[in-house]
């Protein structure tokens, strides 16, 4: 039987003590060469597997290096855990990383091949006469003992969903296009099928959307939805990602803004994510984004409104300007809608500053979600921490493959 979700993150078996002893010697030697290893890992699988750079990774997050580090850290962090059990649990970790897989498809051969080129490189890159029988048996039980764990976990997710592994793509059809003031559009779409309507969804949970690209390859982006379930229709809301400071303008968001309108077929993912609110709750809620991560509090924020919570709301957001504040008049409408919810704002081009905490009044015993780059989010956690907020009432979203590492206080 196949293992609830959260279950299978509780149950991560211990490491041999041959193998812990061997991963606490080797795994400063192995993070001190890790800038090497993982460009090789994705060099040696890109050319085994082109098809997996063109039609499954984000070659944005390729070129700049992003998937490399974030690969990179998560192993050396799990690894870190099975030989110090008294550092934090990599549950969100492992989550995250799972619920964005489950939203690829990702399916259990595909860490087989992660394996053989991980490992090749690993080789390669250590040599021989480092990576002995014993140290490649120790770091391969490592690799195996995360891939098992989030192939259970994302078995768990793919049943919950009621799908076979990897059949999460669905074919739509676009029924609204909504040009938003800010510059964002949301795109509302449908099933192609009216007797198979598309899924409900969690409030805060994204869809990936697959691109057919002019060069033939089909890319994948995550957007987070930002309607309520229901109707069977979902919507998403895209910025469009301009060049800037050597990273490449972003190839899906152009793509969607510049060629999808009204009509138009869109193939989506089933939804995914585990910044969701708990919809069982009464506790306060604080909601605090930046820039497009408004997007997952809107889909809150819709959530409330249409049953009228009275759960008491607040709504931070920090961006440029009003101007360049994605969604802020139905933002404002739903806010408005609710019985006991404020909305504050910092506009930095409008002489507002940075967002300020000591600035609003916490609620007492609220739960809070964060969504913003990583140097918003590392702001706004040192400000919760030192406000005394237990780490377990934070829960926060950042756009980016490495977002977890903002867990141990990285960027």
């Amino acid at each position: 039987m196949t293992l609830a979700p959260d279950s299978a993150l509780d149950t991560i078996p211990e490491l041999e003590p041959e193998h812990a002893a061997v991963i606490g010697a080797t795994l400063p030697i192995v993070a001190a060469h890790i800038d090497r290893i993982t460009p090789l890992f994705y060099e040696k699988m890109f050319t085994a597997h082109p098809e997996l750079l063109r039609d499954r990774f984000n070659r944005g997050n390729q070129a700049q290096g992003a998937q490399q580090r974030a690969l990179a850290a998560s192993i050396a962090v799990f690894a870190a855990h099975l030989i110090d059990p008294a550092l934090p649990h990599p549950r969100e970790l492992l989550s995250r990383i799972g619920h964005k897989h489950a939203s690829l498809g990702v399916t259990a051969a595909e860490y087989h091949i992660v394996h053989e080129h991980l490992f090749a490189a690993i080789a390669e890159v250590l040599g021989a006469d480092t990576v002995t029988p014993e140290i490649a048996a120790a770091w391969d039980r490592v690799y195996w003992l995360m891939a098992t764990t989030l192939i259970d976990f994302e078995a768990g997710l793919y049943e919950q969903a009621g799908v076979e592994p990897g059949d999460v793509f669905r074919d739509t059809i676009v029924v609204q296009r909504i040009d938003d003031p800010s510059g964002v559009v949301v795109f509302v779409v449908e099933s192609v099928d009216p007797g198979v309507p598309l899924p409900g969804f969690a409030p805060g949970q994204y869809i990936s959307v697959g691109a057919d690209l002019p060069d033939g390859a089909r890319q994948l982006r995550q957007y987070s939805l930002v309607n309520r379930a229901g109707a069977g229709r979902l919507a998403f809301a895209v910025r469009r990602v301009a060049a800037e400071a050597g990273a490449p303008e972003g190839e899906v968001s152009t793509w969607l803004h510049e060629t999808i309108d009204t009509g138009d077929r869109l193939q989506i993912t089933l939804p995914f994510g585990d910044l969701t609110v708990d919809t069982t709750a009464a506790t306060p809620l604080v909601l605090i984004s930046a820039g497009i991560g408004v997007t997952p509090m809107a889909s809150i924020l819709e959530y409330l409104a249409a049953g009228n919570s009275p759960r008491r709301t607040v709504l931070l957001h920090a961006d440029r300007s009003a101007a360049d504040h994605p969604l802020r008049e139905r933002v404002t409408e739903l806010v408005s809608a609710l019985p006991d919810a404020t909305f504050r704002t910092w506009y930095r081009d409008e002489d507002h500053g940075y967002l300020d905490l000591a600035e609003v009044d916490l609620p007492a015993g609220a739960d809070y979600y964060l969504c913003g780059g990583a140097g918003f989010l590392q702001s706004v956690r040192a400000q919760l921490m030192a406000a005394g907020i237990p780490g377990d009432r934070v829960h926060f979203e950042l756009f980016a493959p490495n977002d977890w590492l903002l867990d141990a206080g990285q960027s």
